[in-house]
């Protein structure tokens, strides 16, 4: 069974990670958000491709979810010291990733031609593709201090800015990689990781062509939004702020135009059947990914449920 995920922040690094436990390099493929993209001293970083990347080489700091194990932070401290900006933390190790990735970018090279050097350096077997090689860019508009970058609004303000609205710029230049679109086609099933619904799998969905592919494929999203809150990040503060109720279901009525099945945490189930689900399947599981044995184990009950399903849906 051909899997492809697509995926962004920890959450969907997390789900990846159970996957490629689960599955040979040639039987799952990773697309992810670069909306988070920007650039930083002059440097190119990649936040979410990192983050995915890193946490499928055994290389990703477990305690913070982001960034590299065994890191040190050297030059930030003198950056500090000089007087420069440290509101986005970049550790030493973490560093080289960005200074390569931009000497590679002024070479010519696109990003997934970048990606896939680093992740053959790094031993990842499992394809990984950026969403788009041009730049997409996550802005959000905030009540207090206007249009921000994602990061700005994410980790320079700790998104305690009140959110009005977001947009993807340069979207519409956007368009898969020509390995990643091949991969998307050839899916027996795409999986919606459990990533915020907004700034995470939104960017992805909205490149060029990409909503269109998946209204033909076999589609299972996993709910971000366990008991009305998010596990981790902004996605419930964003619900309310946007006037949504944060929960499972109204994750549902996002993707609900080319989804097949749902997953969600043991519980949130129930309010969902009461609700109209466009026949969509919803299955009640343990979503929360507490370590890699939980993240193996969420997989394989995925894979075991679309195996069963594979021929009803």
């Amino acid at each position: 069974m051909k899997i492809t995920a697509i995926a962004g922040g920890v959450g969907g690094a997390k789900m990846v990670d159970g996957l490629a436990q689960c599955l040979e390099p040639g039987d799952l493929s990773v697309i992810v958000n670069t909306g988070d993209d920007f650039e930083h001293f002059g440097l190119s970083i990649s936040p979410d491709l990192d983050t995915v990347c890193y946490t499928l080489a055994g290389l990703s700091n477990d305690v913070t979810g982001w960034g590299r194990s065994g890191e040190s932070w050297r030059i930030i401290e003198q950056i500090k010291n000089l007087g420069g900006p440290t509101w986005f933390n970049i550790g030493d190790l973490d560093l080289a990733t960005h200074l390569e990735r931009t000497r590679q970018l002024k070479d010519g090279k696109n990003l997934s031609q970048i990606t896939q050097s680093l992740c053959e350096r790094w031993g990842v077997t499992h394809p990984v593709y950026p969403m788009s090689d041009s730049p997409v860019r996550t802005m959000v508009n905030t009540l207090e201090q206007g249009w921000l970058t994602f990061q700005e609004y994410f980790v320079k303000y700790q998104f305690q800015p009140v959110m009005k609205e977001y947009r993807f710029e340069n979207i519409e230049n956007a368009y898969l990689p020509e390995e990643a679109k091949n991969a998307l086609v050839n899916a027996d099933w795409v999986i919606l990781c459990p990533s915020n619904p907004f700034v995470s799998i939104d960017p992805v969905l909205k490149v060029n062509g990409v909503e269109q592919i998946l209204e033909k494929k076999n589609v299972i999203a996993v709910s971000p939004i366990v008991g009305g809150k998010a596990i981790k990040g902004p996605a419930a503060k964003m619900f309310l702020e946007l006037g949504i109720q944060p929960s499972a279901y109204e994750v549902l009525r996002k993707f609900r135009h080319f989804i097949n099945a749902y997953v969600v945490q043991f519980g949130d189930g129930t309010e969902i059947q009461t609700q109209p689900h466009w026949n969509i399947i919803i299955k009640e599981m343990d979503t929360i990914m507490s370590d890699r044995a939980a993240r193996k184990r969420l997989a394989m009950d995925i894979l075991n449920f679309l195996e069963t399903y594979r021929g009803e849906i």
